[in-house]
């Protein structure tokens, strides 16, 4: 089971960088590009909630899950 992290495909439909989106929900541009990676272990709910509130967009366009199958296939 795999989730897969979104953040650069909304990044890139709003034309906006890292650094800008780091500065915009309060984290280092080191820890989002963490998350933005799908290194991170967990996901406080404030950071999601300010990710969406900055891409404009829901919790699901930014993650979502896939079967072990499809999720080797993306590597």
């Amino acid at each position: 089971m795999a989730i897969i992290i979104d953040i650069d495909v909304m990044l890139a439909r709003r034309k906006m960088g890292v650094g800008e989106l780091a500065q915009r929900i309060g984290i280092t541009p080191a820890n989002l590009a963490v998350l933005k990676n799908g290194r991170a272990k967990a996901v406080r709910f404030t950071t999601l909630e300010a990710l969406c509130q900055a891409l404009d967009c829901q919790p699901g366009d930014l993650m979502r899950w896939v079967p072990d199958a499809d999720a080797e296939a993306l590597d």
